[in-house]
């Protein structure tokens, strides 16, 4: 089964953020539009995780 995380830009940090647990395809489409959702939060990515 292959596995994805989410990364994210946070408003008054320099560095991208990365989610902590690793996610199956059809679960992350939603935590994407969660994370998309929250105050602050920008430039959401699906990746590939190792």
């Amino acid at each position: 089964m292959d596995s994805y995380r989410i990364t994210w830009t946070q408003e008054g940090r320099e560095e991208r953020r990365e989610s902590a647990v690793k996610y199956s395809k059809t679960a992350v489409e939603d935590y994407a539009g969660y994370k998309r959702a929250q105050p602050g939060v920008s430039d959401v990515r699906i990746e590939p995780a190792d």
